[in-house]
């Protein structure tokens, strides 16, 4: 055991446990607005090709069925605006946490190489270089990091924790400056089909990328846009010569999605009623949040995408945690995403209709 937490920090979520139970005591229960989990029903058509597939005794392949790449470079050709997307463009993967955290070791990154990650981010990014032994730095600008030994750059927009969008000009800008210099972007837009009051672009459209794919990947997620968190399907698409060698070592350690969830997969990119349809549902939970938060005292900073609210009161986000746990309601710190956050929480949109009511009869 010591061996691994030299290696890794403290899971953040365990520090949480207090305050839930203090949460959890309210009267009326406890309403969850610390993680990003959705609540809502998986819609009928991915259900119905889940089921479909069911029978599928044999070993699916780590780079899916063809049919699940056709889908997958239709849905970034539709959606994002990328062009002439092949197969090899494309990798299907199992949840994008597992990337997240095993990319690192799957690049080949070791001691000496170096990984950055915005200053208020995800913690899986340091995760995921520690586990490689690989050194790890912060940023609030890409372009200023001192490129030497930077081997990847995580970009993260919209961000989680902040809901923060980079604009198509500070995207572009960092391809270009990552280009310049050798270092490879991995960017996380796992949100991006969930913008508020900004429309995020993804680094594959070709106003950032400039038509190429070169030393770029972007990585997309079906857990929040689709319910499909349960599913753990998500995907990459990107440069063929960063994707090919991945392709390989991930048929080395079996990291296949199932074969079901690919069907499921197909069904959900070819269709975008269910994504409107989510759509509305978090729209209206955010206006009503916002509101009863504002009212309580609270600020919005940020917040313009993503499924989370970053709210600050100009105190220690345990002081806010602790206070809205007295009240039954359990939010994220924002130290979770690093010392940045110390006086913000992270609050979710992501709990049904009747609980977030509950939270704003609460708040006012």
């Amino acid at each position: 055991m010591s061996a691994v937490s030299d290696r890794l920090p403290t899971f953040p979520w365990d520090k949480l446990e207090p305050y839930k139970k203090t949460a959890a005591a309210h009267p009326d229960g406890i309403v969850d607005l610390s993680v990003g989990t959705p609540v809502d029903p998986v819609p009928e058509l991915i259900q119905k090709a889940l089921i479909d597939a069911a029978d599928s005794p044999g070993y699916p392949t780590v780079w899916g069925t063809p049919a699940l790449r056709d889908a997958i470079t239709g849905w970034v050709e539709r959606r994002l605006g990328a062009r002439e997307v092949t197969h090899r463009h494309v990798l299907p993967i199992v949840g994008s946490k597992e990337l997240v955290a095993w990319l690192p070791t799957q690049l080949g990154l070791g001691p000496g190489d170096k990984v950055a990650y915005p200053r208020l981010a995800y913690p899986t990014y340091e995760v995921g270089a520690r586990l490689a032994r690989a050194e790890y730095e912060v940023y609030d600008d890409p372009t200023e990091l001192d490129p030497r030994g930077l081997k990847l750059l995580w970009l993260n927009s919209p961000s989680n924790p902040t809901g923060k969008v980079l604009s198509k000009q500070e995207l572009a800008r960092t391809v270009a400056w990552a280009r310049e210099h050798g270092v490879l972007i991995f960017s996380d837009e796992c949100y991006l089909e969930l913008g508020w009051e900004a429309e995020p672009v993804s680094v594959l459209h070709p106003d950032v990328n400039g038509g190429s794919y070169e030393g770029i990947v972007a990585v997309h997620s079906l857990s929040k846009r689709s319910n499909l968190a349960g599913y753990r399907a998500a995907f990459l698409v990107g440069d063929p010569a960063v994707l090919g060698p991945l392709l390989e070592i991930r048929k080395h350690g079996g990291m296949m999605t199932s074969a079901p969830t690919q069907a499921a997969v197909i069904a959900a990119l070819g269709d975008d009623e269910h994504v409107r349809i989510q759509r509305d549902r978090y729209a209206a939970r955010r206006t009503a949040l916002r509101g009863a938060l504002e009212a309580h005292g609270f600020r919005i900073e940020h917040s313009e995408a993503s499924l989370y609210l970053w709210a600050a009161r100009d105190e220690s986000c345990w002081t806010t945690v602790s206070h809205l746990a007295d009240l039954g309601i359990l939010v994220a710190p924002g130290d979770f995403y690093g010392e940045a956050g110390g006086r913000h929480v992270r609050v979710a949109f992501t709990a049904t209709d009747e609980r977030v009511r509950e939270a704003v009869r609460r708040l006012a």
